[in-house]
């Protein structure tokens, strides 16, 4: 049965090399499926049009290939395209193309559902199903860069893993995709155009460190008092911003890289003068810089936009503190595609 087979694009080159070679067969046959599946994108066997039909019904009789499809695509008025992703169990993620003028920008998932329990993000309200496959993270990047070419006439510039998920809760696969993303026999990006944004596990922070990842962080702070943070992101507890902010300055002592906040500004929550203040401490411990986001809201409940006095306040201290910031205003909202809002309503 089809289901039973194992996922091609799980063996490494040297494992499709050693494969053909235990079948008689030449190991380049190796270097050519690997092309197809990992540059040209391949869906199928019979796409590999330079192996010979004998060799392409002996590899469908032994693997599949696991390829997402795009189930749903929606078109913002601003240009911004949410897919729903159908994964060949028939689970569903969500990714998003960000237009600008300067850049395109993918916005993948890296988990059905989330690990975590932030209160603000439509996400949190799924539980964790499974973690994604790199293979999977990769096509929705492939599928992205397909779209922008069509829609936008050029090609993908970004990554950003901010969709489903927490990528540190699946790191190994995680680093995999981008090692996929990044490789000239790949995709060929490069790792500086490509952004991991987590909410806060301090050991794996360190542990990318360690591994001397290339790609940037970005750290979904929204809170730098612990009280507040707790209150609306639980996981705070187990993981203190003591240990957040001592992960990052190893992390930044190892890779001399900045590090990014993710800030929401909420009415009634973290929109006074002590919560700038302790943000303003927390970013001196370490070189950053803050993206102030517009909230968009997944209900009429608790989390509701601040007013934009409060914003206004919060770059004005932030500036004359010497932090560079920044206010990113959310796109593809009239989709719910924007931060947060990602929750497979059409699943």
């Amino acid at each position: 049965m089809k289901n039973t087979q194992k996922d091609i694009r799980a063996l490494s080159r040297e494992e499709l090399r050693d494969f053909f070679v235990s079948q008689g067969e030449k190991a380049f046959r190796g270097n050519q499926v690997y092309e197809w599946l990992w540059v040209k994108g391949a869906h199928s066997f019979d796409d590999m049009t330079n192996i010979s039909k004998e060799t392409r019904a002996f590899l469908d009789e032994h693997f599949v290939i696991n390829h997402i499809k795009v189930d749903q695509m929606q078109r913002s008025s601003d240009g911004t395209i949410k897919n729903a992703v159908k994964l060949h169990d028939n689970l569903t993620v969500e990714s998003v193309l960000i237009p600008t003028a300067s850049r395109i920008t993918a916005c993948v998932s890296s988990q059905v559902g989330c690990s975590l329990n932030c209160k603000f993000c439509a996400t949190a309200r799924l539980k964790r199903m499974r973690n994604l496959n790199p293979d999977e993270i990769f096509d929705q990047v492939v599928a992205i860069d397909q779209q922008s070419r069509l829609y936008h006439n050029r090609p993908l510039s970004n990554i950003v893993f901010m969709g489903m998920g927490e990528p540190l809760m699946n790191y190994k696969n995680v680093v995999k995709s981008i090692e996929k993303i990044t490789d000239p026999e790949g995709l060929g990006m490069s790792p500086k155009r490509i952004t991991v944004s987590t909410s806060g596990v301090p050991k794996i922070i360190k542990k990318m460190a360690d591994d001397e990842v290339k790609f940037n962080l970005a750290v979904s702070l929204h809170s730098a008092l612990d009280d507040v943070r707790t209150d609306i992101m639980p996981f705070n507890e187990q993981m203190p911003l003591q240990e957040l902010k001592e992960a990052l300055q190893y992390w930044y002592v190892k890779t001399k890289k900045r590090i990014t906040y993710e800030y929401v500004v909420w009415r009634g929550i973290n929109d006074q003068d002590k919560d700038i203040e302790a943000l303003i401490d927390f970013c001196l411990a370490v070189p950053s810089k803050v993206n102030l986001i517009e909230y968009n809201p997944i209900d009429d409940g608790q989390f509701q936009q601040a007013d934009p006095l409060a914003i206004d306040r919060y770059v004005a201290k932030l500036e004359d503190r010497g932090i560079t910031v920044t206010v990113r205003r959310s796109r593809g909202k009239d989709i719910d595609a924007a931060c947060g809002q990602l929750a497979n309503k059409n699943a």
